[in-house]
């Protein structure tokens, strides 16, 4: 049984709290003062998900920067708590739209409402958006109408495109559950393939470590639960097994799918079938490492040697090894530098890129919004260094990149088909979409 809910902004403002069962020791702003001062209190990427004061146990998940906290004194399973905060992170998207701490604040009302309906003195009831679509009376306020006329210059995860009929990636942001009384038309599915790439490669270019973590996302906006076959690549193999068909194997490690994914067909045709409810279902995860079908989308060239004025010369030339139809979005290339810095002089190869020296991380961040396939980019840093020694060449790197990949998979995975069996008298539109991205492509030196 869960003792208080509470959801705080990165700051560490208050922006919902609910004590279930009034067990509470001291005041609600000193208990999640308590959370949020132990939690900024903890080493860089270190912060667990479990944490005790007082007897009282803390468990926590953070999304979009926010986080949501449950607190429990009874012996209960930590797991079945995270669980539970999860899912109650999803409902508020579904019904809220975008999540960030703007939506939290316009619409406080309806999720005290949620919390209501889905915890009865600390028990949790329901998290089923069909059981609680028939509760739930309070309408979402969203912080901008969603207008698709708006953005119909805008492509797939935020990317340009010539083609105005592809749905913007901000399609998702909008709730699933339409406001009563609304009858505009809503039947869309969006199916999209979104994989997080790690890399560690060697100063002498050989990949030392390449990790794929994928996932296949369902997000069903139809008001009806009609079943869904997804077709994947025919030569899709689990392990390693034979290769499937005559074309290019597509292989992942391990894979698993939801509980509600009927997989009869799974082995015969690479076909999954689901009856998804509204909002966002994660059909599939599965996971690639090591052996991956295509390049890495990226190689650096890196040079460093002292100038005549005793400066200290870093050269960089990246190349985008993508086709020359793809282009990579947001690349940010962090370049850590001696301590003992005191000045960066630049030259980059092209007006839209960007770089700056951090004082407080004594890193050099590059910033390219916009890499097409093919090319190749380049930057010369100069850094004043008092003092400069061999060992301070030591301190220079890695690099660590950060980017986006839209229509792009690097496990070669595709989708064959999506097809809904209901009849319909009109067919709802689908959109499967493709994304790649990394904040954790490390090149040494």
């Amino acid at each position: 049984m869960l003792s208080q809910i509470f959801i705080l902004s990165s700051k560490g403002d208050r922006l919902v709290y609910k004590d279930l069962r009034g067990e509470a020791a001291g005041s609600s702003m000193d208990l999640t003062d308590t959370f949020y001062r132990k939690i900024t209190a903890l080493p860089r990427d270190q912060a667990p998900v479990f944490m005790v004061h007082e007897g009282l146990h803390f468990v926590h998940v953070r999304h979009a920067g926010l986080y949501f906290v449950a607190t429990t004194g009874h012996n209960i399973s930590p797991f079945t708590i995270i669980e539970f905060l999860n899912r109650l992170v999803t409902l508020i998207h579904d019904y809220c739209g975008a999540l960030s701490e703007k939506t939290i604040s316009l619409n406080f009302a309806l999720i005290y409402e949620m919390l209501d309906e889905m915890l009865d003195y600390g028990y949790v009831q329901t998290t089923a958006p069909d059981v609680l679509r028939n509760f739930i009376q309070m309408e979402p306020v969203l912080s901008k109408a969603f207008s698709l006329l708006d953005l119909g210059s805008v492509g797939l995860f935020g990317a340009e495109t010539q083609q105005s009929k592809v749905a913007p990636s901000s399609a998702t942001s909008r709730p699933v559950l339409p406001p009563h009384g609304d009858q505009g038309a809503r039947n869309e599915v969006f199916l999209d393939i979104v994989e997080r790439l790690t890399v560690v490669i060697a100063a002498n270019g050989t990949p030392m470590k390449v990790d794929i973590q994928g996932e296949i996302r369902l997000k069903s906006y139809l008001p009806s639960c009609p079943e869904m076959r997804i077709g994947l690549t025919e030569e899709f193999c689990v392990g390693k097994s034979e290769l499937r068909g005559y074309g290019t194997a597509v292989r992942v490690d391990e894979c698993a799918f939801h509980s509600s994914v009927k997989l009869d067909e799974f082995e015969s045709a690479r076909v999954l079938k689901v009856n998804p409810s509204q909002g966002e279902l994660p059909v599939m995860q599965y996971q690639l490492s090591d052996d991956i079908p295509s390049a890495l989308p990226f190689h650096l060239f890196p040079m460093l040697e002292r100038d005549p004025l005793g400066r200290l010369c870093v050269y960089l030339k990246l190349r985008c090894d993508l086709a020359p139809k793809s282009q990579a979005l947001n690349v940010r290339v962090q370049l850590p530098v001696p301590k003992g810095v005191i000045s960066l002089s630049q030259e980059l190869s092209s007006p839209e890129q960007t770089a700056e020296l951090q004082p407080s991380t004594k890193a050099i961040r590059w910033v390219i919004p916009r890499f097409q396939g093919g090319s190749q980019l380049s930057a010369l840093f100069k850094l004043e260094i008092p003092g400069l020694s061999p060992a301070s060449l030591l301190e220079v790197g890695p690099v660590n990149m950060s980017f986006e990949l839209p229509m792009h998979t690097c496990s070669g995975l595709q989708v064959r088909f999506l097809r809904i069996t209901a009849p319909s008298p009109a067919l709802p539109h689908r959109w499967v979409r493709y994304v790649t991205h990394s904040d954790s492509y490390a090149i040494c030196l």
